[in-house]
């Protein structure tokens, strides 16, 4: 059974940082790429970041790039996205997304709240 099963939401300060992490099971995680979603309250969910099987590829929205690092961990089965300087607008559920066998499989999100 394909699970993804995020952690390390939270609320934050403007400015401050997060570390979101997506734990993986019932699949070759090394072998298919992952991503990180967001979706804002009462708006669309929205692609925020992507990276390889391999790691070697990664891709952004615009709108993190220079703040956002997305990373993996192939022994442990693990994504992340690192959030640095994180804005108002980055508030947000995140989910950790993959396709496997043909079906997106998504996690349950982790609620990000960047407030003072």
């Amino acid at each position: 059974q394909v699970q993804l099963v995020e952690s390390g939401g939270g609320l934050v300060q403007p400015g401050g940082s997060l570390r979101l992490s997506c734990a993986a099971s019932g699949f070759t995680f090394s072998r298919v790429a992952m991503n990180w979603y967001r979706q804002p309250p009462g708006k669309e969910r929205e692609l925020v970041a992507g990276i390889s099987g391999d790691g070697g590829y990664t891709t952004y929205a615009d709108s993190v790039k220079g703040r956002f690092t997305i990373s993996r961990d192939n022994v442990k089965n693990t994504v992340y996205l690192q959030m640095n300087g994180l804005k108002a607008e980055d508030t947000a559920v995140y989910y950790c997304k993959v396709r496997w066998l043909g079906l997106d499989v998504w996690g349950q999100g982790t609620q990000v709240t960047v407030s003072s």
